[in-house]
């Protein structure tokens, strides 16, 4: 009897590993508050967008108050008080000391950068771009108010131009189709363009503020591809906030780009997670006249010239946890 008791036993325990998910995630990072900034280095070297900005060292960015902490929070801002000068408006361009291959990483904010010349992001990137591949989680410029989400890589990456992996919508290329071809010189996109999805939710800038903020979810796995899930604030699924996050169960993702023949993962190695806050430049600056035409043409000279308006650029970051 015993012996029938023991096969029965072993027999739970097989069944009960069936059902262990494929991929179990591991959580190998969890920075917030106190803690968050010891693991980036700050760049100070001119914003390689042509941003109206002068990036800051850690020093003097902490000095300027343009960066503090409570216990659980981290805040990311900017000079909010000074007319510029020299290359623009004082803020910081951070970069993860460390680097990975594959991952789930997990922002959750409760604010971040909004308004007429803002242009913040928070992505990866790896070495020698755009070989290393360029993966944008969080990205828009001026009053956008729903996320986009895009790759820039080296030739032969396109995506399938069918939408139904994800939530969102196919940016356009200079032909009016989708921009489903990542590389950055790809023909009928804007320069450096990439493979953009647009969210079809109002999760960016002031729209984002509004609701509180939310978690940005990006799942990156080799062979299988980069997607990304948006949680407003409120509604995170308990896995998230239990620490033992089941991608499997959060549904459609507002972006999904799958690896492939047409797109190798070996597009992607090696990326770093940067969170920023430039001005004007190559994207926020081409269309702020379109985009914000009540403050002129010039982003630039507003930039300069208003530094109050830019008290709500700031992030504000609960944690970023990362899972392997």
């Amino acid at each position: 009897t015993m012996k029938i008791v023991s096969a029965l036993i072993l027999l739970g325990v097989l069944a009960c590993l069936c059902w262990q998910p494929v991929q179990g995630w591991t959580l190998t990072d969890n920075w917030y508050g106190n803690n968050f900034f010891q693991n980036f280095w700050f760049w100070t070297a001119a914003d390689p967008t042509d941003g109206y900005v002068d990036y800051v060292s850690y020093q003097d960015a902490l000095t300027w108050g343009y960066i503090s902490n409570t216990d659980n929070t981290a805040y990311i801002g900017c000079d909010s008080w000074s007319i510029s000068s020299g290359s623009g408006r004082g803020s910081v361009r951070m970069q993860t000391n460390a680097a990975w291959n594959y991952g789930l990483f997990i922002f959750d904010i409760s604010h971040m950068p909004e308004g007429c010349g803002t242009w913040p992001a928070f992505w990866m990137v790896g070495p020698n771009w755009p070989n290393g591949g360029e993966t944008d989680i969080i990205e828009g410029v001026n009053l956008n108010t729903a996320d986009q989400t895009t790759l820039h890589t080296s030739d032969g990456c396109t995506m399938p131009s069918s939408t139904n992996g994800f939530s969102g919508y196919w940016g356009t290329g200079t032909n009016g189709e989708p921009s489903t071809n990542c590389y950055i010189n790809a023909p009928n996109e804007g320069n450096n363009q990439g493979c953009g999805i647009i969210s079809n939710t109002q999760n960016y800038g002031a729209s984002l503020n509004q609701m509180g903020g939310g978690v940005f979810a990006t799942q990156w796995m080799p062979n299988i591809g980069i997607s990304v899930w948006f949680f407003p604030a409120g509604q995170v699924p308990s896995d998230i906030t239990n620490q033992s996050p089941d991608p499997g169960s959060w549904g459609t993702p507002v972006a999904n780009f799958p690896f492939g023949d047409s797109c190798n993962s070996d597009h992607f190695s090696n990326m770093s997670i940067i969170i920023n806050l430039t001005f004007c430049g190559q994207w926020a600056g081409a269309v702020f006249g379109q985009d914000c035409p009540q403050y002129g043409s010039d982003c630039n000279s507003f930039v300069q010239n208003n530094p109050t308006y830019f008290q709500n650029a700031y992030w504000s970051v609960n944690s970023l946890q990362i899972y392997q």
